[in-house]
Formats: structure tokens, sequence, C-alpha cells
């Protein structure tokens, strides 16, 4: 069921403020598995599941449901439209890309023709100023009619797999990580559970903030997708961690230091499940528990992710086995987090 939920989460749109489909999908299939649901007022989805214990402190385990994606900001006297995106995208990786627009309007990223750039153009990153959105309208009274500024822009859906157990998508940040939790929802928990959907984690970890205020946890574990950089030219620390490699255990990026405790014991039960498991090998990135962590008095923190190449973009690539481990790893520290 993990490979299913992913690929029907990937094959969803919901950029950050849009993640009504996204939250639908979770509420049909958890349903029957939680014992309570409640959506606050953001849009997180918060889901307490009873363990065969009551827990000795709250522990509370998030993913978020929103994507990278782009949103229209005006309309141009041709009938395409100035864009600008929604979360961390670098520009270069949507030239020529299919979009979908409003849900059901396909579109196209366009940039000026490489004849038309002076020399120095032609060496510069593009900026999404240069870019424009094509949707085949013959004029601006025309895209009016099916297009208002603010519609949100998705890249265009579509999973693949990929050798004997890698995957190709969008999204997979942080899809992965809802659809651990859809799985671990299903399943008989030796302690009580928070699952928090969470929403905005692109635009600023808006929906962690709320949340995390909110359901008070004494612990957290936050899944998540990360960068792989394992390509040809990375040597060194400058993979940042690798495919295959297993799940990704941080001690530290731009927003949080994780709890020394609960890093060791992740490294720890890997070992004894004899799956492996890695680090980030630079300080670079940040998810949802660098606001989790600064809730009310403090949250005991850990971040479990899943190394993902070519993230934020149409065409991200995670293996299947790593995605696996972090499901048994997160599994696994359920019934440690609660007891540090």
């Amino acid at each position: 069921m993990l490979s299913k939920y992913l690929k029907e989460l990937c094959l969803l749109c919901g950029a950050s403020g849009n993640e009504n489909s996204v939250r639908e999908y979770i509420c049909r299939n958890a349903e029957t598995y939680g014992d309570s649901i409640k959506i606050d007022s953001l849009g997180n989805l918060i889901i307490e599941k009873k363990g065969a214990n009551r827990s000795p402190k709250k522990l509370m385990i998030s993913a978020h449901m929103d994507e990278v994606g782009l949103i229209v900001t005006y309309i141009n006297d041709d009938g395409t439209m100035q864009i600008a995106p929604v979360g961390g995208i670098d520009a270069s990786v949507v030239i020529g890309r299919p979009v979908v627009v409003d849900g059901n309007i396909n579109g196209v990223i366009g940039a000026k023709p490489v004849h038309l750039l002076n020399s120095k153009q032609r060496k510069e990153l593009p900026e999404f100023s240069e870019l424009y959105l094509d949707i085949g309208a013959e004029n601006k009274e025309q895209a009016e009619k099916l297009i208002s500024l603010g519609t949100y822009v998705h890249f265009l859906p579509s999973f693949t797999k990929m050798g004997s157990s890698k995957v190709r998508s969008k999204a997979l940040d942080d899809r992965i990580g809802c659809a651990i939790m859809l799985e671990l929802l299903k399943e008989d928990l030796p302690y009580d559970v928070t699952f928090a959907f969470l929403v905005q984690e692109e635009v600023g970890l808006r929906g962690a903030k709320a949340a995390a205020y909110s359901v008070d946890p004494d612990v957290a574990i936050v899944l998540e997708a990360t960068t792989a950089a394992d390509i040809t030219g990375a040597e060194g620390d400058a993979k940042v961690c690798s495919l295959g490699n297993g799940p990704v255990v941080s001690f530290m990026d731009r927003s949080t230091i994780y709890d020394r405790e609960l890093y060791s014991i992740a490294f720890e039960e890997c070992k004894k499940m004899d799956i492996p498991c890695q680090t980030k090998t630079r300080i670079a990135g940040g998810n949802d528990s660098g606001t989790i962590h600064l809730s009310r008095g403090g949250v005991r923190t850990i971040a479990i992710s899943a190394p993902c190449r070519y993230l934020h973009s149409p065409s991200c690539v995670a293996d299947m086995n790593d995605i696996e481990n972090c499901l048994k790893l997160t599994r696994a520290m359920i019934e440690k987090a609660v007891q540090i």
C-alpha cells in the first residue's frame, strides 16, 4: 500500500495554500483508522490515533501536504501570463515544462528564444520575470475568460518507475512523508500518536507553527524528503546524501539543531534492524522542524528524510527501498521517542 499511496498522492496537485485535494484524499483513506480527525483554520489535518498504551509523553509525527508550484500574477496583451514561484523553485528547471492550470487547463512555461538573447543573457541564469505561461490563448480577453490573477499552476502530474526500485515524480517532497503516515495509521501502534498533515511548509513552515502550538507535543518526528546530490561531478561532502543509503537523519540544518539523543537512537535502531542509515554532510536546507522545535516551551525533535534527487522540480527521483526503510525507522522510533 505504501507505493500505492505515494503514487496517488503525487498525482494530486497541491501547491502551498491550495492543499484541498491532498487533504481530501488523506481524509478518505484515514477516516476508518483515526480516532479523531480535525482540520484547523489554516487547513492542517490533525488525526489522533490511540495505541495499545497511553503515552508517557505526547508524540506528534508530521509531514507537509503542500508542494512547490507557480501562481499567475498578470495577464499580457497577447494572452500569455506572468508567473511567480510558490516556494523555492529554480527558474531554469521550469522552462519548456508542461503544466496544468486551475486543475484542468493545459499550458507550458515559455521563455525568450535563444536567438533573441544577447551574449550576456545567454550566460546568465533566467529569472521568473523573464518567463511566461502559455495556455494557447489568442489574446488577453480570451485568457481572462479562463484564468484570473492568483490562479495556481502545477507541474503536470506524472509518476513513473525507473530501474529496479526508483520512482520519478513531482511532489515527492513531501508526499513521501504523507504516504508513510497513512501507512502507519493503519497499524496497531504501541502508543498514542498525533499525526499532523501540514500546510504551507514550502512558503515558510506556516502550518507547522500553528499545529505545533495547538497539539503541544513533547516530542516530534518530522518526515521529509531531502536533497541528494549523488551525481557525477559531486565529490565528498558535496553529495550531501545518496539514494540507496537509507533514511537521512540530520544533526543540524539551517533552521534546527536536532535532539542529540533522538539522533543517536535512530542510528542504533537502524543498526538493530540491519537497515542502512545516513546523515547529511552539509548544513543546508530546513523543514518543519524549524518551527516545531521552538513551539511553546520547546519540543524534542528529530527529522527522518528520504534522499531525493532534483528536489523542487517536475522530476524528483527517489528510491522505494529508502522510503520503505524510512517507514521502518519511524515505526521503531515511536516507542523510543515517548520514553526519552
